[in-house]
């Protein structure tokens, strides 16, 4: 059971400002909650408020079906969980592709995520300004998004 104040928190979250974004069209990239991994890269899968950020990094990257060029294009990918932006990934100008079709970004980097999503409490671990205005701008709002896969499109509204 959530209890009927965090409800309430969530449900006034302001919604993601993507007009503010120099594309047309943005991915987003919806995780569940972290679960241990079967893999000898990470140990977790998905994302987890307790995971510090070299685990969560490695937790969020992924491969993924997703036209690569339009993810890259847009310079971020917010993370979300249940509609929520609880981390952003930044470093996608590069790509890899396996067997399968599925696209990696190897130099994705973890830009900030939330530790609390209720009051919220974020946490910039970027390097750089551009990558820390698009954490301070995403982190905690509310982005919905519809796909059946991992990685959706939003539209932003900046087209001309």
């Amino acid at each position: 059971m959530v209890p009927l104040p965090v409800v309430q928190a969530l449900s006034t979250r302001q919604h993601a400002a993507l007009g503010q974004l120099d594309a047309e069209k943005i991915a987003v990239l919806r995780v569940d909650t972290a679960r241990q991994a079967d893999d000898p890269d990470r140990d977790w899968i998905g994302f987890s408020a307790t995971l510090g950020p070299d685990a969560l990094l490695k937790a969020l990257r992924g491969w993924w079906r997703c036209d690569a060029a339009s993810v890259a294009a847009a310079g971020v990918l917010p993370v979300t969980l249940s509609g929520y932006v609880v981390a952003v990934l930044t470093g996608l100008e590069t790509w890899e592709r396996n067997a399968q079709g599925r696209h990696a970004f190897p130099h994705a980097r973890l830009a900030g995520y939330v530790t609390d999503l209720v009051a919220p409490v974020t946490h910039v671990t970027a390097t750089t300004k551009a990558d820390r205005i698009l954490a301070d701008l995403l982190l905690g709002s509310a982005l919905a998004s519809h796909s059946g896969g991992a990685i959706a499109y939003v539209p932003t509204n900046t087209a001309d």
